[in-house]
This record gives C-alpha cells, sequence and structure tokens, in this order.
C-alpha cells in the first residue's frame, strides 16, 4: 500500500526538508534518481545506455534544475544530451553544469532532433505549474507523441489534483486539428510521495508508469492510500480447516424484478464467485427460479444471514424504502446498490455500504454530475460525511471514504468494466466479503480490487458473468503469488 499527497502537504515536507538538508541536497537527490530511471529504460529500450540520444525540454523552475543535473549524470555514463529552454528563464546552476556537459538547442532544432532521439525528458513544469502548455511546448508536446516520454515528476501541463479544469479529459489526447494541454509520459518519476495526479484518472493514463524517488521528504499521513494487489491477497479471507459455512458468510440478496432478472443472477454470481459460504436468494419469486437454474447451491428461503445485498435491478420497486428500512435497522452490514441508492434513509451508519456512479453520487448529493467528476475524492468524502455510511465511487477510478477514515484507492483496472452488469457482480462480490466478517471500508475495496485484477487478467474484453465466473482463478492466483 502506498500514499497520494496533495500538493500543500507535498510543499510543506520539501520546505521542512530544505531547511534540515539544503535545497541543493534535495535537488542532486531527485537528479541522480531520475537520471537512474532513465539509464534503466534506455537499456530496456536499445540494449545500453551509452551512444544514445536524449532531448531534455526544460523549463524555469526547479523541475528544470532536476532534469538539467541528471542530463549531466547521463552525459558521463555517455549518453548524448541535448536541451531545449522553453522557459523564460532556467535553473542558473543547472544550466552553466548542463553546458559543460551537452549541446543547446533551439525550439526549431529540438522539433527537427525528435527524428533522431531515443527519449524525451519532460522538465518544463511541475507542481507548481499551471495546466496546459504554451503552443510552443505543445507543438513539441504533439511532435513527440512517437517518442517515449519521460515526465520529471509529472507530465507538464497536467493539474496535479482535482479538482481538474472544465472538460478535462487527460490533457494529453488533442481535439481534431488541436494541440494537446500536456505531454503524455511512458514513465513518470516522481519524488517523495505520489501526487494525486498519478493515481487519479483521467490524469493517471498521462502519467504512464510512475517512479517513486525518495529524496528524504518527512511526510505525515496521506491524504489518498492506494492498494496495490500484493495487499489484496494479503487481506483476502481465507477458510481453515474448522470453516463452515456460517464462518465463511451467508449472504442474503435481495435483488432482480421481472424487468431485470439478469441483475440477480449476476449479483449472485459475484457473491457465489467470491467464495460465499452461502447464499440466501430473498428477491422476487420468479426471478429466484432463474438464480437457481443457474447457481443451485442458492438457497430460496429467509434464514439467518451476516450481510445483505440490495437494489441490483429493482426498477420501480413499490416497498423499496420499507425492504432499505428493514435491512438497515437490523444492524448487519448492508450493501445498498442501483435502484437502492434511491430510497437512502438519511444516516445510516458505517456498517452500510453505498455503490454509487458518479451519477448516482450526483443525485445522492443533489449536484451535478460534472461536480462529482471534477472533484471525486471531496465528493465521495461528502456522501460519506453526509449519509454516515461507507461509500464506494465507482469508475475509471474507484474510490472507497468511510467516516473518520482516509480514503482509499482501489487496485485498477482496464476501463472494459465500464458495461452494464459489471455494478451488480461487485455487489455480490461485497455482500460475501461482508458476511465473511471484512470490515466494511476494506470489503469495499478488496472488492472493487478483485474485479479491477480480474478483469486485467485477460487482453480484452469479459463480460460481467465471464469476470464473476473467472473470480476464483484470480483470487487462486492471487493467494498463490501471496505478498511481495
Amino acid at each position: 500500500m502506498y500514499g497520494a499527497y496533495r500538493v500543500d502537504t507535498i510543499r510543506t515536507a520539501e520546505a521542512t526538508a530544505i531547511a534540515r538538508l539544503g535545497d541543493d541536497t534535495l535537488m542532486q537527490r531527485a537528479a541522480a534518481g531520475l537520471a537512474a530511471v532513465v539509464l534503466r529504460e534506455l537499456r530496456a529500450r536499445r540494449g545500453a545506455a551509452s551512444g544514445a540520444r536524449v532531448l531534455l525540454v526544460v523549463g524555469s523552475g526547479n523541475n528544470g534544475g532536476d532534469g538539467l543535473f541528471a542530463a549531466v549524470r547521463l552525459a558521463k555514463r555517455g549518453v548524448r544530451v541535448s536541451a531545449w529552454r522553453a522557459g523564460s528563464s532556467v535553473h542558473a546552476a543547472g544550466w552553466t553544469a548542463f553546458l559543460a556537459a551537452g549541446r543547446p538547442v533551439t525550439a526549431a532544432e529540438a522539433q527537427a532532433e525528435l527524428s533522431r532521439v531515443d527519449l524525451v525528458i519532460d522538465a518544463v513544469a511541475g507542481i507548481g505549474g499551471r495546466s496546459g502548455l504554451r503552443p510552443e511546448v505543445a507543438a513539441l508536446a504533439t511532435a513527440a507523441a512517437g517518442v517515449p516520454v519521460v515526465a520529471v515528476d509529472l507530465p507538464s501541463g497536467m493539474p496535479p489534483e482535482p479538482p481538474w479544469p472544465p472538460g478535462f479529459d487527460g490533457g494529453f489526447t488533442a481535439e481534431a486539428g488541436g494541440e494537446p494541454s500536456a505531454f503524455r509520459a511512458a514513465v513518470t518519476v516522481t519524488f517523495g510521495g505520489h501526487k494525486l495526479c498519478h493515481v487519479l484518472e483521467p490524469a493517471r493514463s498521462g502519467c504512464g508508469r510512475v517512479e517513486l524517488v525518495d529524496i528524504g521528504l518527512l511526510l505525515p499521513d496521506p491524504d489518498l492510500r492506494c492498494w496495490t494487489p500484493a495487499e489484496v491477497a494479503a487481506a483476502w479471507p481465507v477458510p481453515g480447516p474448522l470453516s463452515d459455512k456460517y464462518s465463511r458468510g451467508v449472504v442474503g440478496i435481495d435483488a432482480g424484478s421481472a424487468s431485470y432478472p439478469g441483475a440477480a443472477v449476476l449479483a449472485t454470481a459475484g457473491a457465489v464467485g467470491a467464495g460465499a459460504g452461502m447464499v440466501r436468494f430473498l428477491g422476487d419469486v420468479v426471478v429466484a427460479q432463474r438464480v437457481i437454474d443457474r447457481f443451485p447451491s442458492v438457497v430460496p428461503v429467509a434464514g439467518r444471514v451476516q450481510s445483505r445485498v440490495l437494489g441490483c435491478g429493482w426498477g420501480d420497486r413499490p416497498n423499496a424504502a420499507r425492504a432499505i428500512a428493514e435491512a438497515v435497522d437490523s444492524g448487519l452490514p448492508v450493501v445498498l446498490d442501483a435502484d437502492a441508492l434511491r430510497h437512502v434513509p438519511g444516516k445510516v451508519g458505517a456498517q452500510v455500504l453505498l455503490t454509487p456512479h458518479a451519477g448516482e453520487l450526483a443525485r445522492l448529493l443533489e449536484c451535478d454530475r460534472r461536480a462529482v467528476e471534477d472533484d471525486p475524492v471531496a465528493a465521495v468524502m461528502a456522501a460519506s460525511a453526509r449519509y454516515g455510511a461507507t461509500v464506494l465511487l465507482k469508475g475509471a477510478t474507484q474510490l472507497v471514504a468511510a467516516p473518520g477514515e482516509i480514503v482509499q484507492v482501489a487496485v485498477p483496472g482496464p476501463g472494459w468494466t465500464a458495461q452494464a452488469g459489471s455494478g451488480d457482480v461487485l455487489a455480490g462480490i461485497c455482500g460475501a466479503l461482508l458476511a465473511a466478517g471484512i470490515p466494511t471500508p476494506d470489503a469495499a475495496i478488496l472488492a472493487a480490487s478483485i474485479q479491477a485484477m480480474t478483469a486485467a487478467s485477460v487482453a480484452g474484453p469479459l463480460s460481467p458473468d465471464r469476470i464473476a465466473h473467472q473470480l476464483p482463478v484470480t483470487i487462486g492466483a492471487a493467494l498463490r503469488d501471496g505478498p511481495e
């Protein structure tokens, strides 16, 4: 698990480190780490670093200084480095050191060099930069589309954190006839701690692989906690030799309707695939037969349960509010998904898990969907505070907020899961983990992560029912590989 930090947190830690160690020490540590990553990248791409050509695009701030001192280190390893001063000024000591080791070029020469270089280092702007690129830098970013880019701290032009600017789509793709507002990196080398843009879409996709260099910052608790497959494996509930169906957990699922019977089947598939000890189907009797035909182990009779899943495929159910109130009042962990989210009865408690997508979260907060998309972290925290619940925001980046806790980020997966039925499967997985006794926030993050990991296990689309079917394989592989 690793943390991600807001800009103010990083700036405070940097100021403390500079007071303790000196600005030059921090910059040289960053430059050494950056140079090491570039050398590894060159060796991986061309077999050797010596003789490689690298173009440095350098701005006026400390980011530029990091890049310039890294270029000096690269030159000592036989790399031919040229640099274009893209800013109005430049880090003076770094530029002086570079002139003794590399070759300065003009904007036109930098453009021409793109056809010959092995790699571009983007050191134009860091966390202090403004969103977007000046026209001449944007033109080079466009021309560099076929060249690997290593970004220093973050791709220049990219906002370091939400709220994202209006219409932000990552900033690294140009509209028809337009110019990109940010570089698109193959690798981003960041210092001290991850920034929010490194873990939140749509910015995350423009950062490529993120390499963290320790420069000695003393950081507080992070603003986001990001899970990895190793933590998922370590936290997954594994039955022991004395386990039975009740110790593994019994899930009560009330899902589906005559109009949406598939939702019931998919929610059940998620619970069964995630390893529930038993599933009781408590929904419509006609739908129940569809579920049992697919899963003969499901029990269509009320009885003891250890968690409940409500709302998938309900449609306009007349008794929805009463069913939800009864489930919440039981004190058991409850998943409220899809149509159940239209009937959340005010404060419900952290044992209740709400699983909205951006549009549903906007309705819960009575705001515009754009506000959720512009700052999903703030939105998921606001919903958790408003309802006293644990909230799993589904989407390209899946976030979990619980009252008084740091927001967690699930293991990312491919965009293929953006399809009808994925949320039903996810609700069932959540129910299985809650029934097994996993705390609600952890159950939510584990469920979102294992679904993403399963979707990522094949190169292409898996339908939601196939993802549910594949869950045991993913869980088994994660447990076999174990924590790193």
